[in-house]
């Protein structure tokens, strides 16, 4: 069964009423109309709403209506709203959807995340991510958002912002980008920009590049089809994009970032695992100054590390590019008077 259904043309006939399992909830509403929709996010505040743009004839969406139906039993700070997409034309325009179930995320009247398809994980991840968040987190606002784009462009020499995959482009600027860097035989990573609204917004103000796709090279914005297609005539596209660095070379790269480097869930200032915040604890207790990688935001970094380390495990602590080893090694070293001379590269 398809996990999206295109929206039908527009007819007069009447529209079947959404069906929903479960007991009625205050946050589990229906929007009607446009000045319903518009008076259910603005009551929302600064509160997480969710609206699922459906369609009664679709069965996946009736699907759908369930998992809200249990998220919203979850998470009841949040409201949950349910729009027949065909009978409120004006605001599925607005927001350009085109199939069903489509999810839109708001905060504050503002569009914050969009999820398309029948996709329940997806679904409950992106709810918990963005009801847990603080107000606080929301109000940091640009600069908060700059310093994760500066990092989503610089997590690959050659980065594509693109609708969709590779393998499965969702516009036909993307498809032909695509196609292009393959035939020059460029290593890529791309993000889909569909599947996050603040990115998708956001890049186009860090930018100034008001369309996509919108591609980087080191760091620097290339540009769109257009350019592309250009470089590629002109010989220059090859030269403009660098050599994607062997997984082996990146890894050495980040080990000697700092004599002392601790790949861990988290950072200095947020452990993110128990193991993670011991380690941070034992370290700061030596005086000696040290570098971290977060290797829940770099999956490529995370795996290879395994493999190249033959430690299958995290935290790992490196000394002068020398794995030293994970938490148990690293309280056996305080316990035996070692560690500081290990840091120091004494021993």
């Amino acid at each position: 069964m398809s996990k999206e259904a295109p929206l039908r043309p527009q007819t007069h006939e009447k529209k079947k009423k959404s069906r929903g399992r479960g007991a009625k909830m205050a946050n589990l509403v229906e929007a009607a109309s446009q000045q319903q929709f518009e008076e259910l996010l603005s009551r929302c505040g600064k509160g997480l709403a969710v609206v699922h743009f459906q369609a009664a004839w679709a069965p996946q969406c009736e699907q759908m209506n369930d998992v809200m139906a249990v998220l919203a039993e979850e998470h009841r700070g949040s409201t949950f709203v349910r729009l027949e997409a065909e009978a409120v034309p004006e605001v599925s325009e607005k927001y350009d959807i085109s199939s069903v179930p489509t999810f839109l995320f708001f905060r504050g009247g503002e569009r914050v995340d969009r999820l398309d398809g029948a996709n329940a994980p997806e679904l409950t991840k992106k709810v918990q991510k963005l009801a847990g968040s603080s107000v606080a987190a929301a109000e940091s606002g640009p600069a908060a958002l700059n310093e994760r784009l500066k990092k989503l462009i610089n997590s690959a020499p050659c980065m594509l912002f693109m609708k969709g995959v590779p393998q499965e482009p969702r516009c036909g600027f993307s498809r032909q980008i695509v196609a292009l860097l393959k035939e020059h035989a460029i290593e890529f990573s791309t993000f889909d920009i569909l599947s996050d609204e603040e990115v998708r917004q956001g890049l186009k103000t860090y930018s100034n590049w008001p369309t996509y796709p919108q591609l980087y090279a080191n760091g620097e914005l290339v540009g769109g089809l257009d350019i592309v297609k250009e470089l590629a005539e002109s010989g220059e596209l090859a030269s403009t994009c660098p050599k994607a660095v062997s997984l082996e070379a990146r890894l050495k790269t980040i080990i000697n970032r700092n004599p002392v480097m601790l790949f861990m869930k988290g950072n200095k200032e947020a452990a993110k695992c128990g193991f993670s915040r011991q380690i941070l604890e034992i370290l700061n207790g030596t005086g000696v100054d040290y570098g971290t990688f977060d290797i829940l935001e770099d999956e490529e970094v995370r795996q290879g590390l395994k493999t190249y380390s033959n430690w299958p495990t995290y935290p790992q602590l490196y000394v002068k590019g020398e794995l030293v080893g994970g938490l148990d090694i690293v309280k056996e070293l305080k316990e035996n008077g070692e560690l500081t001379s290990v840091l120091q590269g004494e021993s």
